[in-house]
């Protein structure tokens, strides 16, 4: 953790260490070096080292100090360590020790942890958990940025409350909090009638007082009117620009842009074709990515491999994760640079087209070599407020996700959503009445979708029937604990009975995924940390999540329209992320409230609804 007194101290002897005045810890000699601020290469460099900063760079001997430990890579490049713009490090489902020993080896070795996950959990721990691999000797250094989204929206609840007073202690508490966290909620930041406009700009009017960086999340932004008024609201970035032309029209009214891998390819050229030459304005964001993602594809590196392969050049490909983004979030004084004061952090290439990476060097020590992390884990005892964050009050029934129908009723009108659902309104099927219960209708694709409340300890369930999701094969279900943003427990399934197996799976491992076939329980992968990560490596849990897959490709899952990629059809992963309440979505289904006892709710209007009638 960086404070201003430590801080001080720290770079008086950086200081006199540059001036040959006192000794340095370690030298690295390298055969060319990047400076990111001019793009320029230089040979034969030599980097300085006391503690984990760099105190001097120059060209080999050039330092006038003294040092007995001197190390030559003279056949390498080195460039800064990468940096993560925007990244949610809990998409890795790994704890942030071992987020380190996944995504070191490949270049990264800072973030920007956008917290809206953890957050969602343990609000007022935000600060503690992203510090704690740190303090306990971590090389990878995490800049925290609070959630704006705790809640999402204000028809949520549960795992805490940040508004102005909690993020601007967590800014006082540390140098390295970066400042808020994309905020989504765009219906609340314009209207003065939503419910969270308050707090919202309690957030950021407490991130201006400390000169702090307020992130943003335009979504489904793009005409000229609002892409101004997203600007003039502070909001200083956009991640989710998926067209050249939605990223001219926001770079060029203000807005900083965070280049995801999904649009690089198409963004790029039609970037290059207008004549882009500054880019400065631009960093590459990797947003989510699973561990099982980042050791098929690669981490940051993969980013700029794709960049580069887009058509790039490789010198400003490696700006877009180094100066770039440490400029946008005002942390050069600590990284971006392999330059005095900075961590003694280096990432070196044996080819730069390829991009490479022969070794990694973080807080002045060698950390990987390859694809190996060679230096130790460090042994956490997560405490209880990061491990204990399933809290049902007991466990359910089948009668629990029951729908009970109108006496006397042959059908019910059901409202149904689809993943993904931006529409505005909801779908309307007619279901069938059996037993005095509204009937799932496999002949339709309709299944059965639930929010279970982890936070509350009330039993409190929210239920209604979806499209095109979830399993057609009968007694099925699919449970997990990861439910962007909120992450309350999510089932879908295919008998009521197979649901209710299944987030009884979840809640005797504290959370993760629970697969059920013929009202059993097949397979789980354990997220015990917050209910989104594992406290191991990312080869123990890719095994797992292999598992998982290969259950589940027993099962028959529904999807529509039958013209969707293939990614869209089979195991439905992608419903963790369907729970968004976000702009640009509209009707949601959350857990029960006072507000919406039935859990559906237009996030946009604040309007409810039945579920069925």
């Amino acid at each position: 953790m960086i404070d201003a007194k430590s801080e001080v101290r720290l770079r008086q002897r950086l200081t006199l260490v540059a001036l040959g005045k006192a000794p340095a810890d370690r030298i690295l000699r390298v055969g060319w070096l990047l400076d990111t601020a001019t793009r320029t290469w230089a040979d034969k460099q030599e980097i300085v080292i006391a503690g984990d900063r760099i105190a001097y760079a120059g060209p080999a001997g050039s330092w006038p100090g003294t040092c007995d430990v001197i190390d030559e890579r003279l056949d390498l490049m080195a460039i800064p360590g990468l940096g993560e713009v925007h990244k949610h490090i809990e998409s890795s489902h790994l704890t942030p020790e071992w987020e380190a020993a996944l995504v070191m080896p490949r270049g990264n070795t800072w973030t920007c942890e956008a917290s809206h996950e953890f957050s969602n959990v343990r609000g007022s721990k935000t600060l503690d958990f992203w510090m704690t691999a740190r303090q306990h000797g971590s090389p990878l250094k995490i800049f925290p940025l609070p959630g704006s989204a705790v809640p999402p929206t204000a028809y949520e609840h549960g795992g805490g409350y940040l508004g102005h007073d909690e993020q601007r202690d967590f800014l006082a508490g540390s140098l390295m909090v970066a400042g808020l966290d994309e905020v989504m909620d765009w219906p609340a930041v314009w209207n003065p009638e939503n419910g969270s406009h308050e707090r919202l700009w309690g957030m950021i009017e407490a991130t201006f007082a400390a000169r702090g960086v307020v992130e943003g999340h335009a979504a489904g932004i793009r005409d000229l009117p609002t892409i101004n008024a997203f600007a003039a609201a502070g909001l200083a970035s956009d991640h989710e620009a998926w067209t050249a032309e939605e990223f001219w029209d926001k770079l060029t009214h203000g807005l900083f842009a965070e280049l995801r891998p999904h649009s690089m390819p198409d963004v790029i050229k039609g970037l290059l074709e207008r004549g882009l030459a500054d880019w400065s304005q631009i960093a590459f964001a990797t947003d989510d990515r699973s561990a099982s993602e980042t050791l098929e594809k690669g981490a940051t590196d993969y980013n700029v491999r794709l960049a580069i392969q887009s058509g790039l050049a490789p010198e400003i490909a490696i700006q877009c994760v180094t100066i770039n983004p440490a400029r946008h979030m005002r942390l050069t004084p600590w990284v971006g640079m392999i330059a005095p004061g900075r961590f003694a952090d280096a990432v070196l290439l044996s080819d730069l087209e390829n991009f490479e990476i022969a070794e990694v060097w973080a807080d002045g020590k060698q950390v990987s070599r390859g694809k190996d992390y060679i230096v130790p884990v460090p042994a956490i005892d997560w405490p209880d407020w990061a491990c204990n964050t399933v809290d049902t009050g007991g466990t359910f029934q089948a009668a629990d996700f029951a729908i009970h129908a109108e006496a006397g009723r042959e059908t019910m009108t059901a409202a149904v959503l689809r993943p993904f659902h931006w529409e505005d309104d909801f779908l309307t099927y007619e279901l069938p009445v059996e037993g005095g219960l509204v009937q799932r209708d496999t002949a339709q694709n309709i299944t059965k979708f639930a929010i279970v409340d982890r936070f509350s300890g009330k039993k409190s369930v929210s239920k209604m029937f979806w499209a095109g999701t979830g399993p057609k094969t009968p007694d099925c279900a699919l449970a997990s604990s990861l439910a962007h943003d909120k992450h309350n427990i999510w089932c879908v399934g295919s008998s009521d009975r197979a649901m209710a197996t299944a987030v009884n799976a979840l809640i005797e491992t504290g959370g993760g995924w629970a697969l059920v076939r013929d009202n059993t329980v097949v397979a789980t992968v354990r997220y015990e940390i917050a209910g989104l990560m594992s406290q191991r490596s990312a080869e123990d849990l890719d095994a797992d999540m292999q598992k998982l897959y290969a259950e589940g490709e027993k099962i028959e899952w529904m999807f529509e329209p039958s013209s969707s990629p293939r990614w869209w059809a089979g195991f439905p992963e992608r419903l963790a992320f369907a729970t968004l309440t976000c702009a640009p979505w509209r009707w949601v289904l959350v857990a029960p409230s006072n507000y919406a006892p039935e859990g559906l709710v237009n996030v946009a209007t604040g309007e409810t609804h039945r579920i069925v009638w």
